[in-house]
């Protein structure tokens, strides 16, 4: 097999991974070294043909020793097998990177004998690449579960970033799945890697110059939505676990996608739960970014994201006590608990008031998006009628509506009006004109 049916294998193998982002990262190449991992302006994401834009995304192997009933490297399944040489994993990403094809690597792979031996690989690839070429760009490894902890703090050396995959939010649909896994094969690098995470930051707080860099962009994770029976409380639960003890950059949402055959499965009928997952990274921004804790977003009497609001329009109405709010005094976490109205927004409108009245014009050009939040605001200038409205009369104001479909300019069907609208606006139908044959 030829390097390019390799590549065209594995780079199609890793387009299910999307845990997949280098926000962070602070390396740059050495003197007369290739690349830098903190440039900004980088996206990472596949083309619908599994071509990876900006990062070399691709697994090491796709020959897998574990028979997951989600994944389509399984063992049972019958598609072609690949495995890179670290020489060529290598040479690939210096040869793409000289054409400017890509900022940095992505590297998975399916395990390969042990995880000892899959992760030696890995981190081959890696050393060679900083070592004897002095690349400086982002890398990406994956840890593997089941690993060393002398390899993962290794690979942590070398990295950018590190990530150990969830896949399935409980333990016990994880083994009924995936019988050769569990919780505690995951948990385990996730610790050990926050844990060296967490050292080196101390050493770098103490002055410690020399230091070596560690994990600089951190570790995520991934999760697979749909494939068992959690409720979307569960899953925020679980990743609000993750920010708080592992120390994770980002948790990332999959939505399950039917690729395997097994009765194990739940079989979709419809397209991917692409919209749940949607809901679910909302979810997940607010309690980054918004102060919000799931059990906010999420309780035992809701357990499941409304799939025609989002998260934050959820809260609010469900909790109309707090609102109206007025933003001359409202204090900044209030503010941004508000539906509309952002961390950028929060902050200008806190920084404004101080010089005058805010007007809905200035709360507009500030990027409230006002045609949600005037309903959840007290202002001089909100129409009167907007001031009492409750949780069921809010609910369809707010749902997004369907955008109509466009006409199409040579449907021979005639336009019809009402007979109020033509009456009020003086509107004739002509006449059908008779063609000649």
């Amino acid at each position: 097999m030829d390097l390019r049916e390799k590549l065209n294998i594995l780079g199609d193998a890793a387009k299910y991974d999307v845990s997949c982002s280098s926000s962070g990262s602070n390396r740059c190449a050495p003197k007369d070294g290739l690349g830098s991992g903190c440039g900004a302006g980088i996206c990472h994401t596949w083309a619908a043909d599994g071509r990876c834009i900006s990062l070399l995304k691709v697994l090491f192997s796709n020959a897998c020793k574990y028979d997951c009933a989600y994944c389509v490297n399984r063992r049972s399944n019958d598609v072609p097998r690949a495995t890179f040489t670290p020489k060529e994993l290598v040479d690939l990403t210096l040869e793409f990177y000289r054409r400017n094809y890509i900022e940095g690597l992505f590297l998975s792979s399916a395990v390969i004998g042990t995880p000892d031996y899959t992760m030696e690989l890995l981190i081959k690839v890696a050393k060679e690449l900083r070592l004897t070429h002095h690349f400086g760009g982002y890398i990406h490894l994956k840890a593997i579960p089941g690993a060393s902890s002398s390899l993962l703090y290794e690979a942590g050396l070398y990295a950018d970033r590190s990530s150990v995959n969830i896949e399935i939010p409980s333990d016990a649909q994880l083994q009924y799945l995936a019988p050769e896994k569990n919780y505690a094969s995951i948990y385990r690098p996730m610790n050990f890697l926050a844990e060296r995470k967490l050292e080196y930051n101390s050493e770098r707080r103490l002055g410690s110059r020399f230091a070596p860099k560690f994990l600089p962009a951190g570790q995520s994770t991934q999760m697979i939505v749909g494939a068992s029976g959690e409720t979307d409380l569960q899953i925020l639960k679980l990743s609000a676990g993750f920010y708080k003890q592992q120390q994770m950059k980002r948790v990332y949402f999959s939505g399950y996608i039917p690729i395997n055959a097994d009765k194990r499965l739940p079989v979709i009928t419809t397209k991917p739960p692409l919209l749940r997952e949607h809901r679910l990274y909302q979810a997940d921004w607010l309690m980054r970014f918004y102060n919000f804790r799931h059990d906010e977003i999420l309780d035992e009497r809701n357990p499941n994201l409304d799939v025609d609001l989002d998260p934050k329009a959820m809260w609010a109405l469900r909790h109309p006590e707090f609102f109206p709010i007025d933003l001359q005094t409202a204090d900044y976490e209030m503010i941004l608990r508000v539906p509309g109205i952002g961390v950028k927004s929060a902050n200008l409108i806190v920084a404004s008031r101080r010089y005058g009245k805010i007007r809905l014009e200035a709360l507009k050009k500030m990027g409230v998006v006002l045609k949600r939040a005037k309903y959840f605001i007290y202002h001089p200038d909100t129409p009167a009628n907007l001031r009492r409205l409750y949780p069921e009369m809010l609910r369809p104001l707010l749902i997004a509506r369907p955008k109509p479909a466009q006409l199409d300019l040579f449907n021979d069907a005639p336009l019809a009006l009402p007979s109020s609208a033509a009456s009020q606006w003086n509107v004739v139908q002509p006449p059908k004109l008779a063609l000649p044959a």
